[in-house]
């Protein structure tokens, strides 16, 4: 897939002091490591029913968003 912008301008570049390592974002954020793959598994992933629907129509939409 080709895509083609409207305008023949080059979009402006992100400013360099915008970057943040991922390290950086894991400080910020208190990510921390798991201490075991129990820690992983949850009876229901979801918040509800309608969070668990609009993922598998996403995933039905990206599935099929492909075929010509």
């Amino acid at each position: 897939m080709i895509f083609i912008s409207p305008t023949p301008e080059q979009p402006e570049r992100w400013p360099a002091d915008d970057f943040v390592s991922t390290e950086e974002l894991v400080r910020r954020l208190g990510i921390t490591p798991i201490a075991s793959v129990d820690q992983l598994a949850q009876d229901n992933p979801f918040d509800s029913d309608e969070e668990y629907q609009e993922l598998l129509a996403d995933v039905y939409v990206s599935r099929r968003s492909c075929i010509s």
